[in-house]
C-alpha cells in the first residue's frame, strides 16, 4: 500500500490549530500576557486584537516600546537564550492570541522553511521599523512622530487596502509612544481634527491627508 503523501505545510493553518505546544487564550483588555520579569519561555502569535510592549525603570517610569496587532509576532527574544522578560506585554483591546512553547516554534522553524521564511521576513521588516523609529525620534517633532504612529497603526505603511479605523488609544499611551506629553498630544490630536486628517467619535479613523504633517518639512 503506497504511503499516504504529506500534506503541504501551510502557516497559516499550523497558526490557526491548537496542537502540541500551541495554546490559544482569549484576553480581556487590560489582561497582562507576560510581565517584566517573568520567565522567557514561548512566543505569542496575535490571532486578533492588540498588545502593547512597556517597560518600567528603576524609578517607576513606564515607556511603551511597541504595539503589535492581528499578525504579529511577539516575546521572541526567548529563541535567543533571553531567560527572562525584558518587558510586560498587555492586551490593549478584547483579542485571541496563540502561545507557542520555545521548543516547539524552535523545531517548526528548523523543519519547515515556509514558516521560517514567514517568521524571518516578519522580523527583518519589524527591524527596518524599529530602524524608522529611532530616526523619527532623533530628527522629528513630537507632531510628526505622532502622525507617523497613527499612520502606521492604520496599516498606511503595510501592502494592501490600509485599515483607517484604528483601536482605541488614550493620549497618555500615545505620549509614552512618541516621547512627549499627553498635552502636547491633545494639542495635536485637536489640530489634526480640525484640519479633517482624524476622526474620532467612539472609535478613531485616520485619513490619508494626514501623510500631509509626516511629509511637510
Amino acid at each position: 500500500m503506497a504511503a499516504r503523501r504529506k500534506r503541504p505545510f501551510d502557516p497559516t493553518i499550523f497558526l490557526a490549530t491548537v496542537n502540541g505546544g500551541r495554546t490559544i487564550v482569549k484576553y480581556r483588555r487590560n489582561q497582562v500576557v507576560f510581565a517584566q520579569g517573568d520567565a522567557a519561555a514561548a512566543v505569542y502569535y496575535v490571532e486578533d486584537g492588540s498588545v502593547k510592549v512597556t517597560v518600567v525603570s528603576d524609578q517607576g517610569k513606564e515607556a511603551v516600546v511597541a504595539i503589535h496587532g492581528k499578525g504579529d509576532f511577539f516575546g521572541e527574544a526567548c529563541l535567543t537564550g533571553q531567560p527572562r522578560r525584558l518587558a510586560t506585554a498587555t492586551a490593549m483591546t478584547d483579542g485571541v492570541i496563540m502561545k507557542l512553547d520555545k521548543a516547539m516554534i524552535a523545531q517548526v522553524l528548523h523543519d519547515e522553511p515556509k514558516f521560517s521564511d514567514m517568521f524571518m521576513s516578519y522580523l527583518l521588516t519589524r527591524t527596518v521599523r524599529v530602524e524608522a523609529d529611532l530616526v523619527d525620534q532623533l530628527f522629528n517633532s513630537s507632531e510628526k512622530r505622532l502622525a507617523r504612529v497613527l499612520l502606521l497603526m492604520a496599516n498606511f505603511a503595510k501592502e494592501g487596502r490600509p485599515e483607517t479605523v484604528i483601536t482605541k488609544m488614550s493620549q497618555e499611551t500615545l505620549a509614552e509612544m512618541i516621547g512627549t506629553t499627553r498635552s502636547r498630544v491633545n494639542v495635536f490630536m485637536n489640530k489634526f481634527r480640525k484640519l479633517g486628517f482624524v476622526e474620532y467619535n467612539g472609535e478613531m479613523k485616520v485619513h490619508s491627508s494626514l501623510l500631509n504633517i509626516v511629509l511637510h518639512d
